[in-house]
């Protein structure tokens, strides 16, 4: 069977590496939009009229279920996108849920581009499943661009982790699967504070697997 797995650059190899280290049976068909990286600044019709055609080229390509490592898409376009595409997609978004029942705290920071932070499924992840959590976001603007460049300040995010875990955060959440590449120096920080750090990879293989069940 084939699966496709798509996101606006590099991030979402991690998660079709994932998919392929859990399941090596299935061929994993990788898309980015590298030309339009980042997509952490676009608005959601701009976000629809770059993705719906290179879903459907999957599809054509013969992609049975989607996987949208991307958690600036499926926050803000993945209803429209259900709609047009004619195969199951499975979206990542920041676990929130995860964070406020892990927390000891009660501060959690949520690493994210400013699309995801400013759509209406993220404030209704924050509301609903952290009504009585603080959730910091720091300013992660130009993460997914340096690391698609592969130009990472590290003295920048040691800063920025650092600053979240003294105002308390206990659990780091990392909202965009760029973030992957840079998990290990994020866990080096938070480590020193006694934080955890938390991604949806493993959740996204679990649903896969149900979906992929479900199809037969």
């Amino acid at each position: 069977m084939k699966v496709g797995v798509f996101d606006s650059g590099v991030g979402g190899q991690a998660v079709a590496d994932a998919i392929k280290s859990a399941m090596p049976e299935l061929e994993v068909d990788y898309r980015e939009d590298h030309e339009h990286v980042p997509y952490g600044s676009k608005t959601p019709i701009e976000l629809l009229s770059l993705v719906t055609p290179i879903l459907e080229s999957m599809v054509a390509d013969g992609c049975q279920v989607i996987v949208i490592a991307c958690n600036s898409v499926t926050t803000t376009i993945i209803s429209e996108l259900r709609e047009r595409i004619v195969v199951p997609i499975i979206g990542i978004e920041p676990m929130i849920k995860p964070a406020s029942q892990q927390t000891k705290s009660g501060v959690i920071a949520v690493c994210a581009t400013q699309t995801t932070l400013n759509s209406n499924r993220y404030k209704y992840l924050v509301e609903t499943f952290a009504p009585n959590i603080t959730v910091i976001q720091p300013d992660c603007t130009d993460w997914a661009s340096m690391i698609e460049q592969n130009d990472i300040n590290h003295d920048h995010i040691e800063e920025t982790i650092t600053s979240a875990c003294k105002q308390g955060a206990d659990v780091i959440v990392l909202g965009c699967t760029h973030y992957h590449w840079i998990e290990d120096q994020i866990l080096e920080i938070a480590n020193k504070y006694n934080a955890i750090v938390i991604q949806p990879e493993e959740a996204v293989v679990r649903r896969l697997k149900e979906v992929l069940a479900q199809l037969g």
